[in-house]
């Protein structure tokens, strides 16, 4: 009873939480179409909150605006936005306008998505961002898996990674974000060693269901215990969540990895481990048991789910304002770039996320404590919308904004005909992506179906 309890709590929370992101996201990015609309003297009709059958609303001029039956974000109907409609001559009238004010428009829903990225981000920055103490530390490697894509590329603990892939001094965060976005890609790489410098190429495997990249190698970043098995050696010996691993056997620890491996290499054999727990150094003495690590194997484990002490910023408004910005420019292009690997068909379509992975992330932020998760994944969407609708694709914004930088080269207006020929094509993309994207959500949601498709 207990695990569908579970399932229909966490299914509750997705679903809210889901519901609230989206619906926020789509309709800051509507607003903006509507404001600017509004501002070059556009006839809006419906500016409606949520989507198909209208529940109540108020007419206030030519605007309706409404209550939907769908909670999942709005949209702005302007009249004769439709290129497919015959036009009436009305001033009013979307495609009455210059060009340069309907390319304005077009803009606008993204900027404001991107805006309120940048805005989330620096709320968060000034009042409590926690992370991991490591992420905006330089690359120094603590630990490097055996026969991993780093072992082989010759990394080793103590490295100090001065480049990867054209990025100088790169902090962790970097690191990490360029070897999931390059499975089975060759990434230059020059690390300090000492006083040597040593120039190698690292090419990471392809792994997990949404087949990213991963290398093997850890930074020196600490163990801290962040949950337990009560039914497992730890627990029984006495050690409790919070808890800060420091050593096994009298070797020192600095990641999970070097705790793993031991643990294998030893195989089963009485150990002692050395905890801090409120500035005080403990030792525990158990014996660690061969069980299932949660992804299919057994491993020889001594109970706990391993975290990573904790680093909290708050920064005054410039400060964070400016940190805001340098963030979300280096997630856009980041994005940008594993939109163009995908393209190029380097990375799997898998790493994108669908409604289905959105609303399991959604779920599982808005189950942590505080507003900060959930408003940082609500900026990461918010981004991703911004500059996914900038794309030149039709029907999207970015398609729009094309179309009219086209016509106004021509100095004329695209056929009727072509348009509603190109707005055909997009459509059919736009479906058929979003039903491969679902699809993946759905693989990777059921790993058993995921492996048979593979």
């Amino acid at each position: 009873m207990q695990p569908l309890t579970n399932f229909l709590v966490g299914t509750a929370y997705a679903v809210v939480a889901v519901a609230f992101v989206l619906g926020v996201m789509i309709l800051v990015h509507e607003f903006g179409h509507y404001a600017v609309a509004k501002l070059c003297g556009v006839r809006v009709d419906v500016f409606s909150l949520g989507f198909g059958k209208r529940l109540f609303g108020i007419k206030r001029g030519d605007t309706d605006y409404r209550i939907s039956a769908l909670p999942l974000g709005g949209y702005v109907k302007m009249a004769g936005e439709n290129p497919m409609e015959a036009r009436t001559g009305d001033p009013g009238e979307f495609v009455s306008h210059p060009r340069w004010q309907r390319l304005l428009i077009a803009v606008a829903g993204p900027t404001m998505n991107i805006l309120l990225a940048v805005g989330i981000v620096t709320g968060v920055f000034m009042v409590h961002y926690s992370h991991d103490w490591y992420l905006d530390q330089p690359t120094r490697v603590g630990w490097v898996e055996e026969n991993s894509p780093a072992a082989k590329a010759g990394l080793m603990p103590g490295d100090l990674i001065t480049e990867i892939d054209g990025i100088s001094s790169p902090l962790w965060e970097d690191t990490k974000a360029k070897i999931t976005i390059s499975p089975q890609q060759p990434l230059p790489v020059t690390v300090k060693r000492g006083d040597q410098t040593v120039s190698t190429t690292l090419t990471p495997d392809t792994y997990g269901p949404s087949r990213a990249g991963e290398a093997g190698l850890e930074p020196a970043a600490g163990i801290t215990v962040e949950a337990m098995e009560q039914n497992m050696p730890a627990y029984k010996a006495g050690i409790r969540k919070g808890d800060e691993i420091l050593a096994i056997n009298g070797i020192g620890l600095h990641s999970i990895g070097e705790l793993t491996h031991f643990l294998q290499q030893d195989k089963g054999k009485p150990v002692e481990v050395t905890v801090m727990r409120a500035g005080k150094a403990s030792k525990y003495q158990m014996t660690p048991v061969l069980a299932p690590n949660g992804e299919g194997a057994e491993r020889y484990r001594i109970g706990f789910s391993p975290g990573v002490p904790q680093h909290i910023d708050r920064l005054t408004f410039t400060q964070a304002l400016s940190r805001s910005i340098e963030t979300n420019k280096k997630y856009a292009f980041l994005l940008v770039e594993l939109v163009e690997k995908m393209v190029q068909r380097k990375v799997s379509v898998k790493m994108m996320s669908g409604p289905i992975d959105i609303a399991k992330v959604s779920g599982e932020a808005a189950r942590e404590p505080g507003w900060t998760p959930l408003l940082l994944l609500m900026a990461g969407i918010s981004l991703n919308l911004g500059i996914f609708n900038l794309f030149p694709i039709p029907i999207l914004d970015g398609g729009v904004i094309l179309l009219l930088l086209i016509e106004g080269l021509m100095r004329r207006d695209i056929s009727l005909h072509i348009k509603e020929r190109i707005y055909q094509a997009a459509f059919v993309f736009l479906v058929l992506f979003a039903a491969m994207v679902i699809f993946n959500d759905i693989t990777k949601s059921l790993p058993g179906l995921s492996g048979l498709l593979r």
